[in-house]
């Protein structure tokens, strides 16, 4: 193995979770779970290969349906389904998942998790002898899965935290089909194969990231309310 191509390959991924880790800079969440959630985001590879393979062989499209099956279907409903599991599995049911800050916490730890093992895969070995892959992934493809990580993390925070079960319910609904869509729309633009579509392909990753830091900024305001709140009834 190409050990300068591994620390390119896990660095994205590395630097995105620290940051994270940092911007929950008033109730920190355990470690241990953290790594956790990351090394659970890492494993849910397998179940995904398994899956993403099953559903490449029932695919009966081609051409531009062939690109919406698989960056809808394929890559995005199946990555994010899992990578969603894991937090609902794991951190959602523990106590520590206590403000709504912590759904972005955990919806990124998960998606770097499989994001850190992708990356590997493309960048160490399919892709190893062309140096563009590594940088291309890790401004692109990488803060990607961060991103939906962030949009899953925000609306099921909206869903643990509401008292109305019906409009909890429609948050737990989005906190699937948002990031799929999201991701979905990014790996369409890649594979249809339009020129005209392409143009959109960097304007769109600006906007998703514009999108979703607002969200994070939301939440941070909101756990810092929390922690001022909490200080003053001590």
């Amino acid at each position: 193995m190409n050990t300068r191509l591994f620390v390119i390959a896990i660095t994205p991924a590395i630097a995105i979770i620290f940051g994270i880790y940092l911007s929950d800079r008033y109730d920190r969440e355990p470690l241990k779970l953290l790594l956790l959630t990351y090394l659970l985001g890492a494993i849910s590879v397998v179940p995904i290969i398994i899956v993403e393979e099953l559903l490449l062989k029932l695919n009966i499209f081609s051409g531009v349906l062939d690109a919406f099956y698989i960056a809808f279907i394929v890559a995005g409903l199946t990555e994010e389904y899992f990578k969603r599991l894991v937090i609902l599995k794991v951190p959602y049911k523990t106590k520590y998942f206590n403000e709504k800050l912590d759904g972005i916490v955990y919806g990124v730890f998960s998606a770097m998790g499989f994001a850190t093992v992708e990356n590997i895969v493309y960048v160490v070995y399919r892709y190893a002898n062309n140096p563009h892959v590594g940088l291309y992934r890790g401004v692109f493809s990488v803060p990607a899965h961060a991103v939906f990580g962030i949009t899953m993390g925000y609306y099921l925070s909206l869903a643990k935290f509401d008292i109305d079960e019906k409009r909890a319910r429609k948050n737990m609904r989005r906190s699937l089909y948002m990031p799929i869509f999201l991701h979905g729309i990014f790996n369409f633009i890649l594979m249809a194969g339009i020129p005209q579509l392409s143009l959109l392909f960097v304007p769109y990753v600006i906007y998703i990231w514009w999108l979703n830091q607002r969200k994070l900024s939301k939440f941070m305001y909101d756990s810092k309310s929390r922690f001022i709140d909490i200080n003053r009834e001590e």
